[in-house]
């Protein structure tokens, strides 16, 4: 039986909470979470150095299902990590701030 992954809702992310966002890179340029930390789930294996020092660290991704993975693969490393269910759609449902990189006005992809 494998273990279960832990989970929140956006409304239960903690203000000062410590966000690992997974998403590809056109993904976290089009719109990402102020403070947040990326590395791409594709690269998660080999940065495990870049990933941001949080007890727990909140893994978001577009929807939750990359984010759950790599919640389950940075807990199996021995990270405290916490899968942000809905991801960032529901994060920019809930009116959680959001920033873009360069002109463009933030957009969930």
């Amino acid at each position: 039986m494998s273990t279960p992954i832990p989970e929140v809702t956006v409304d239960q992310v903690p203000a000062d909470a410590v966000l690992l966002d997974v998403r590809e890179d056109d993904e976290w340029a089009a719109g990402h979470a102020p403070g947040a930390v990326h590395v791409p789930m594709t690269q998660l294996a080999d940065r495990l150095d870049d990933l941001p020092d949080g007890n727990p660290v909140y893994v978001i991704c577009r929807s939750g299902g990359r984010s759950a993975r790599a919640t389950a693969y940075l807990n199996q490393q021995g990270w405290d990590t916490v899968n942000v269910a809905g991801g960032m759609g529901s994060w920019a449902r809930a009116g959680r701030p959001l920033e873009a990189d360069g002109d463009a006005a933030p957009e969930v992809i």
